[in-house]
């Protein structure tokens, strides 16, 4: 079994790689001009080698050789090669039908599992839950039928009471269930569900590294940002969009930042505050009393210079707070992605 998709770790004794591995860093090393070889294999062994190309990652060059040791003097001078998604997708593409690579490429990127039911059993409860709900019941019931009772119970436990019930009826008086329309429904799912699961998922991986990056120092974050710049401009365009940095809280409406400063320590919150824009200051100086805001100035004042490691975690912790705010519902945060977030009044 290739190693988890999205898992990039360096890969540097041929001994760790698996047969299906060991196709595909041929394959990568062949490149384009050789996709023809994809069209002797079955779909099968189309759908076993790509899953395990897209989780590659980096293959040394001495690993290379040694799954090629009659390519040595060619690959010797082009070092490593890198599976990835987009690789795979791109080899893929030279010979198979766009709707299929797509397809093959979303199952890829999708929750785990040989079968459908396999992969239905690695969706989260509460996202299958909110996908369920829109369904027949009698649907519902054949789906919850095929997945382990375990976790069909924790999908009816995050389904409306109701509908659960009417779910549980089903499935007690359901009979047998002709191949044809289990077809169809499985069909529905990679169709209508899979597919959309997936691109979810594509998004929420740079969405889990923007987060990331927000908890790095300044220095930490541009060095990484720097360095994803240089090989992949794109995601980190992507990451650095999705971050919600302490300047973001210039988007707060004149209650949100009320509710923030209610929140925050006073002592973290000045510290906070030595290091942001002067428009940023005046913002929140302006959502306090005269007197309060007079009293912060003189406080930051008294505190003469800090040391900027301590700024950054206080304008973390600000950011955090209000990240938590968010998601109570108390206050309402626009991202980082410009014009298109701003609040409209």
């Amino acid at each position: 079994m290739a190693r988890l998709i999205g898992k990039k770790t360096q890969v540097e004794d041929v001994k760790k790689l698996t047969g299906p591995e060991k196709a595909a860093v041929l394959l990568l090393a062949l490149g384009e001009d050789h996709s023809g070889l994809w069209k002797q294999l079955d779909e099968d062994e189309i759908k076993e080698i790509s899953q395990a190309m897209a989780g590659l990652g980096t293959v040394t060059a001495q690993v290379v050789e040694d799954v090629l040791v009659e390519f040595v003097a060619g690959m010797s001078g082009s070092g490593s090669v890198m599976g990835s998604f987009e690789q795979t997708q791109k080899l893929l593409a030279a010979f198979m039908p766009a709707d299929r690579v797509e397809g093959l490429m979303e199952e890829i990127r999708g929750p785990a599992g040989r079968t459908m039911w396999d992969k239905l059993g690695n969706v989260n409860e509460a996202v299958l839950a909110n996908y369920l709900k829109n369904e027949y019941p009698q649907t519902v019931a054949v789906i919850l039928s095929k997945v382990k009772p375990e976790h069909a119970a924790r999908v009816m436990t995050a389904l409306p009471e109701d509908f659960a019930l009417e779910c549980v009826q089903r499935m007690l008086r359901m009979e047998p269930v002709q191949r044809e329309i289990l077809d169809k429904i499985e069909q529905t799912l990679r169709t209508e569900f899979m597919s959309n699961l997936a691109r979810t998922s594509k998004r929420d991986s740079h969405e889990m590294m923007a987060d990331i990056f927000n908890s790095f120092d300044r220095q930490t974050e541009a060095r990484f940002i720097g360095a994803l710049e240089e090989r992949n401009r794109e995601s980190a365009e992507r990451i650095r969009a999705l971050m919600f940095v302490f300047e973001d809280l210039s988007k707060l409406d004149p209650g949100g930042v009320q509710t923030l400063l209610r929140a925050v320590e006073k002592d973290q919150l000045g510290l906070a505050l030595k290091g942001a824009s002067e428009a940023l200051r005046e913002m929140f100086f302006s959502n306090m009393s005269e007197r309060a805001s007079k009293i912060m100035r003189e406080d930051m004042e008294a505190m003469g210079p800090v040391r900027l490691k301590d700024v950054d975690a206080a304008q973390m912790a600000m950011v955090q707070a209000a990240k938590d705010l968010a998601a109570k519902g108390e206050i309402m945060l626009a991202g980082a992605g410009g014009a298109d977030d701003e609040l409209i009044y």
